[in-house]
């Protein structure tokens, strides 16, 4: 299956992101990791993101769309895609559409995961990481069993997002509904947008989705 997950920063879709990779053999589609790994493997897109980074402009659609384009050609065509943080407007839907269609694939899934801003805060800026694995902790809903080691490595070196403030929440929101939830009207019609509360627990927000996935 073929899936967007949206949703604000701080919503979860990363961390949901992964269990679909662990549990159905799903690749992640993230733009961020992608465009970081292309910059340091030096393609020939990743050449052209460069550039544009340094000199401080934003990356365009037409290399996000092509670095997508590469991802999908070089995955098996069983293997289902979650893509995430692409698209964020209804012109990059509609692009997503085109190069699904080159690679034989379509959309089958949109899954918003919902939250309540003042919840919201709270959990981006309790949040922090193992610096080693990338394992995820907060200071009010999820510390590592033993204090100061990670619960899936071992490593005693964490680290938090500088932007993980309140303000940057709120901003974020601001941007969310303003322009990547305005591409939910793009796929309502064709029934395969589902919402999921994104303020349940991990386990509960999990067992949600996997519904999501059987019913379609």
């Amino acid at each position: 299956m073929n899936i967007i997950l949206l949703g604000p920063p701080g919503a979860g879709k990363g961390t949901q992101a992964n269990l679909l990779v662990d549990n159905h053999g799903m690749k992640q589609l993230s733009t961020g990791d992608m465009l970081r790994a292309a910059v340091k493997a030096g393609t020939e897109v990743g050449l052209e993101a460069k550039a544009v980074m340094e000199r401080g402009e934003l990356v365009s659609d037409a290399i996000v769309s092509a670095l997508i384009d590469d991802e999908l050609a070089a995955m098996d065509a069983d293997t289902g895609a979650i893509f995430d943080g692409f698209p964020r407007t209804p012109a990059q839907a509609a692009t997503l559409e085109e190069i699904l269609a080159k690679h034989d694939r379509k959309l089958d899934l949109v899954v918003e995961l919902v939250v309540d801003e003042e919840a919201l805060v709270d959990r981006v800026t309790g949040r922090f990481t193992c610096a080693n694995c990338g394992e995820g902790y907060h200071d009010r809903h999820k510390q590592p069993e033993v204090e100061g080691v990670c619960d899936r490595c071992g490593s005693t070196e964490f680290k938090r997002r500088k932007d993980d403030t309140e303000e940057t929440v709120r901003t974020r929101m601001k941007e969310y509904r303003a322009k990547t939830a305005p591409i939910l009207p793009v796929y309502e019609p064709r029934g395969i947008v589902h919402r999921v509360d994104g303020m349940a627990s991990i386990d509960d927000v999990t067992t949600a989705i996997e519904k999501v996935l059987a019913s379609a």
